[in-house]
């Protein structure tokens, strides 16, 4: 186990080597350069050089790499002259904000898929039970973007039950203070992943129905509830612990659209303007948060398989 996790930290080392190596490449790979891609189209050669010369640009690429890895180490992520602030204090004010919307909406979706996933199981080739397969396909399918617009539609500017714009604030503690405004967000964000995470449920507990163990219980007297939640539930989380580490990117990639959407005041929408504006230094660093992000959560879903399934041995191939 322990040697197991050593040799995937090692891996995400590498990994996040590989994510920053890409970055500073798409950086250098700009039209232009990336003091023209900063500086403007009206900057001249003057100024173009100056500016390589105060930011290393006019040293090897190799040099530069190593620069570059050094700065991220002490999360310098660049300076935005857009918005003339260091993209690491937009990162630091923004990316709290974001982690209050996923986290909420991965704690909505494991608090209905789980139970739903269970329901579905025990009700299987049912109508109940193909009515949820069915909404289950249709919130996964539909685009975040479209499922955000019907929401607001129905919830906002029909019902006129929840304020069609995401809460507003510089800090978490404003955002809580607006809840009604963090609900269809949250609901939004959660609803696809409800839908991905009911079917490995509900697929998973029929798998475990079937097996062995679960016919013992059941012959010496053990009641339908207690074969379910004793015996059932913990090896039929297995696959949705891994899934949860290697859905983060699905999450985050469904933030930005749903933060442009009700602009909600997180890293999603201040990317979404950075595009708009080119603001190139903050469109990077929000790549690189996101891929340690994603790099984080795969060594997150290795480790908490490894820790829930006693059964597999890992060993070197």
């Amino acid at each position: 186990m322990t040697g197991y996790i050593i040799r995937r930290v090692i891996q995400a080392v590498f990994i996040t080597l590989g994510v920053t190596l890409l970055v500073f490449l798409l950086l250098h790979l700009l039209p232009g350069g990336p003091a023209r891609a900063i500086l403007g189209p009206r900057a001249n050669g003057v100024q173009i050089a100056q500016f390589n010369h105060d930011n290393g640009l006019d040293q090897p690429v190799w040099t530069q790499y190593w620069t570059y890895v050094q700065h991220l180490a002490t999360l310098d992520f660049g300076y935005s002259y857009k918005l003339n602030q260091t993209v690491g204090a937009l990162l630091a004010e923004d990316l709290p904000k974001t982690l209050v919307l996923v986290g909420l909406s991965y704690v909505l979706a494991i608090v209905i898929a789980i139970p739903l996933g269970i329901y579905q199981a025990v009700r299987r080739n049912r109508i109940d039970d193909y009515v949820l397969t069915g909404a289950s396909f249709v919130f996964y399918s539909m685009p975040v973007f479209w499922l955000g617009i019907i929401l607001i539609v129905i919830f906002s500017e029909i019902l006129r039950l929840l304020p069609s714009e995401g809460p507003q604030g510089a800090t978490v503690g404003d955002l809580f203070g607006q809840f009604t405004s963090l609900i269809l967000p949250v609901v939004t964000l959660a609803l696809g992943t409800v839908a991905l995470f009911s079917r490995y449920m509900r697929s998973s507990t029929l798998e475990n129905l079937v097996q062995d163990y679960v016919r013992t219980a059941r012959a010496k007297g053990a009641s339908e509830m207690r074969v379910l939640f004793f015996h059932v539930l913990r090896n039929a989380l297995i696959p949705i612990l891994t899934l949860i580490g290697l859905s983060i990117s699905f999450i985050f990639s469904g933030a930005l659209i749903t933060e442009a959407l009700f602009n909600y005041p997180g890293i999603g929408l201040l990317f979404w303007n950075a595009a708009i504006q080119q603001d190139y230094p903050v469109i990077l660093g929000v790549v690189v948060v996101t891929g340690l992000a994603t790099i984080l959560g795969s060594l997150l879903a290795d480790v908490l398989y490894a820790a829930a399934d006693p059964r597999v041995r890992y060993t070197k191939a």
